[in-house]
């Protein structure tokens, strides 16, 4: 079983929000039983919060299904999960922060690596957003987990 993590600071707008992708397109591929997936926050600002409500109505308007609780990304979580992908370069940089001897850090990468749009470097947080924001980023993370579904299908 291949265990995934999404990552981002708060864990209430984009790492859940591609936990919640990512889990539909598992299930719809009938895939669940490969997977376990997750996701978590460098901060400790909203534990136990679910995803903001904003975002909830985004995922709702496609369908997608609202999963999970904030919580903080720990080091048993560098450890246990063998893909944690962090949604910017400050949440990258916090999660190797917790591993400073390297053990890890091969395992933690940027999502947006698996976008298919090269110039997206980055997932933008739209809490403080205006306008279609949280769109915006549903797009791109759609974009992002169906690619990274195909990328770990191909690889068994």
């Amino acid at each position: 079983m291949k265990k995934i993590l999404f990552l981002c600071m708060g864990n209430i707008c984009r790492s859940p929000a591609a936990h919640c992708i990512f889990q539909e397109l598992v299930n719809q591929s009938d895939k669940s039983h490969d997977y376990f997936i997750d996701s978590a926050g460098t901060l400790n600002y909203h534990s136990g919060s679910a995803p903001d409500g904003r975002m909830q109505d985004a995922l709702r308007k496609r369908k997608i299904p609202v999963i999970g609780r904030s919580r903080v990304l720990t080091l048993n979580d560098l450890e246990e999960f063998d893909l944690i992908l962090a949604m910017d370069h400050a949440n990258l940089y916090d999660a190797k922060a917790l591993d400073p001897k390297g053990a890890w850090h091969h395992k933690i990468q940027l999502f947006s690596k698996y976008c298919t749009d090269p110039a997206i470097s980055e997932i933008p947080d739209p809490y403080y957003g205006q306008g279609d924001g949280f769109e915006l980023v549903l797009d791109m993370l759609e974009d992002g987990c169906q690619q990274l579904l195909l990328s770990l299908n191909e690889s068994r």
